[in-house]
């Protein structure tokens, strides 16, 4: 698979259709795998990080989920669509309940899981939620972890949607290769925007870059320090990035 490099990280290049077609695949033979949407967040996460880089690199797919990093790719001539967690997960929402594959939700909050379940279950007849867990806040113990690891097993899920939250469900996901029998896809925020708890920015945002904006104006105290902390280096440092490129340095 053709792939990108933004910032030392790897963003591959693919679409919801390719996507989706990999990730069920990896469901169906039951295969441990490790999908993540890139973001800001996220490149920026890896970039200050060598453990979160670490665990990034370990990802069998990486979506370009934030639209500066699809602006990038096409600036090198690359004509790449926005590949948006939440929507990914609808995709394959969808899929999976037309294959009958089962799925797990992982993240959130008991309520919010009530909701999403809910939800997802009457936008796509069918789908089978074989797991929900909320896990509590904070480390968990090693035997609450084997714990979590034996109930995937044991609820015959393939497909395990991890909504922790960047940068804990990449770190979450990169530990549980191998063990969890699952593809587990990373996204964020999805679980509170599917289950109705927290609206999504336009669309007309959406493809302005500026989904983030209309996140800092609902959630100001949460999510100030990190859009300060990351958006205005990786705006430097990608554009440095990519002159460097164009004049072959």
């Amino acid at each position: 698979m053709n792939a990108e490099r933004i910032l030392g990280v790897r963003v591959d290049a693919t679409s919801y259709a390719d996507a989706s077609a990999r990730i069920l695949a990896w469901a169906r033979a039951g295969e441990s795998r490790m999908v993540c949407a890139a973001n800001v967040h996220v490149v920026m996460e890896a970039f200050d990080s060598p453990q979160f880089a670490a665990a990034l690199a370990r990802a069998d797919l990486v979506t370009p989920d934030g639209m500066p990093l699809v602006w990038y790719m096409r600036a090198t001539l690359r004509q790449q669509p926005r590949v948006y967690g939440p929507d990914l997960m609808l995709h394959l929402c969808e899929a999976a309940a037309r294959e009958e594959v089962p799925i797990g939700l992982f993240g959130a909050t008991p309520t919010t899981l009530d909701a999403l379940g809910e939800r997802l279950g009457a936008r796509y007849p069918g789908l089978r939620i074989a797991y929900r867990c909320a896990p509590p806040f904070g480390a968990s113990s090693d035997a609450d972890d084997a714990q979590v690891v034996a109930d995937i097993a044991s609820s015959g899920v393939r497909l395990l949607f991890v909504g922790l939250g960047c940068p804990k469900q990449e770190l979450w996901m990169a530990a549980h290769l191998g063990r969890a029998k699952a593809a587990m896809i990373g996204v964020g925020a999805a679980f509170d925007f599917h289950a109705g708890r927290v609206p999504q920015a336009p669309a007309v945002l959406q493809r302005a870059g500026l989904e983030w904006l209309f996140r800092l104006a609902r959630e100001p105290r949460r999510l100030a320090g990190r859009y300060l902390k990351h958006n205005p280096r990786f705006a430097a440092l990608a554009a440095r990035e990519l002159v460097m490129r164009k004049l072959g340095w």
